[in-house]
């Protein structure tokens, strides 16, 4: 079991900032994985949340079809209306979420499913520290109306993946995308969803494109070699990526398909040559074993496609030579991603609005922080990528991304996922 490590980001906040050296793996609480035959632990207790689980199933108005109902209505042991009430009232909740619909849930399979929920939600409290018997209302929501339902996505994604293969072949893990504007939670939610797998028996691994930026000495040929360009002045856009390194390390890690096997993911240290950011020493890369079942890879700029030289030119004249650097990138990463969810935002300038609390909170927390001058200065070398492809990305979703295998989630000013149009 991986040790306990620091508290992560509250639940609250938005994607966390990289230490100088993240971490692939949450901190494992003492938690068992799913079974679907024993997994009342949540928020009720496991053996009241079970007995108000099955005849909260047996009334009229929640039971499954006829003949795959999971407990029988005379098999339900006594259970207090209280509990029974906390369950339905949880089941409506649920049900009433924007994403239930898109992940192809109805109100008959959340109900057959609903210890499946509780056990999720129980385990996501545990994570981020929450009393699970007082979440908030934006607490309860970010739960049960955004990471639940994103993971269970990500579970069925998984196991359509495997059933493709015969028993006993040597199976690669599934490459889920996540592509998600900076400080809209992609990180917090990938944080989540990794532990949500290790806890229930699967084997994951996470990569951000952030590790597999330019060493601090190829930033600066890079940088050298196009002068006067803001957007290629720092890490960030494309052309700031080691793509053969990124190349390398998906292979290895696809091919992760036997226990015994193991390899060190890549780490990048931000902190490094003044914030300029330089890689990690190997000796602090996380390990990973096999068999990995999933790799969730998220970055602020996957499945972004290269468009024609006017429009860019029109967006923002730096942009040609990003938009050039952009057509390798198919190749690098988006070939090895099956599974996408794309978090889509109403308005790029949110990036800004997003990055100034996470600053402005950091200081007054105490802790170096950029000015607000400085954030929009950040903020200002991401915006015509931003306003020059996500268009695209919406209409069209990522190079070769099916339509089954594509989990689009609008989300407000608030982060929070929302009816999308």
């Amino acid at each position: 079991m991986t040790p306990l490590r620091a508290a992560p980001p509250p639940l609250s906040a938005s994607a966390p900032h990289h230490a100088a050296v993240s971490s692939s793996a949450p901190p494992l609480l003492f938690a068992k994985p799913y079974h679907p035959k024993a997994a009342a632990s949540c928020s009720l207790t496991a053996t009241a949340a079970t007995s108000s689980r099955k005849a909260f199933l047996s009334c009229p108005d929640h039971s499954p079809a006829a003949g795959r109902s999971l407990a029988p209505a005379r098999s339900a042991p006594a259970s207090s209306p209280a509990l029974i009430s906390a369950v339905q009232d949880l089941y409506e909740f649920i049900c009433s979420g924007p994403l239930v619909d898109r992940i192809g849930y109805s109100r008959e399979k959340i109900a057959e499913s609903i210890d499946r929920w509780l056990w999720c939600g129980s385990q996501v409290s545990r994570l981020f520290r929450l009393d699970e018997l007082r979440l908030s209302d934006a607490e309860k929501s970010r739960i049960y109306h955004f990471y639940i339902p994103v993971f269970l996505w990500c579970e069925d994604q998984v196991a359509e993946h495997r059933s493709k293969y015969n028993q006993g072949s040597e199976i690669p893990p599934l490459v889920i995308g996540v592509s998600a504007p900076q400080g809209s939670g992609k990180t917090t939610l990938v944080f989540a969803l990794d532990y949500l797998f290790r806890v229930s028996g699967r084997n994951s691994a996470t990569l951000s494109i952030d590790d597999f930026y330019l060493t601090a000495a190829e930033q600066g040929k890079l940088r050298e070699s196009n002068p006067g360009n803001a957007l290629l002045e720092f890490r960030g856009n494309a052309g700031s990526h080691d793509l053969q390194f990124s190349v390398e390390t998906l292979e290895s890690l696809i091919k992760l398909t036997k226990e015994g096997m193991k390899m060190k993911l890549p780490r990048y240290d931000k902190s490094a040559f003044g914030g300029r950011g330089d890689r990690a020493d190997p000796s602090v890369w996380p390990e990973v074993e096999g068999p990995t079942e999933v790799v969730l890879f998220e970055g602020w700029m996957l499945g972004f496609k290269p468009l024609p030289n006017e429009v860019v030119k029109a967006v923002d004249p730096q942009l040609e030579v990003v938009n050039k650097n952009l057509y390798a990138y198919y190749d690098a990463w988006d070939r090895f991603i099956e599974s996408w969810i794309v978090i889509k935002i109403k308005e790029p300038n949110c990036v800004f609005q997003w990055r100034l609390q996470a600053e402005v909170a950091m200081r007054a927390d105490g802790k170096a922080g950029m000015s607000d001058e400085e954030v929009m200065d950040f903020v200002s070398r991401y915006l015509p990528a931003y306003h020059a492809y996500l268009p695209t990305l919406y209409k069209e979703g990522p190079n070769g991304a099916k339509k089954d295998h594509l989990l689009v989630i609008d989300i407000d000013e608030e982060r929070t996922p929302i009816t999308g149009s």
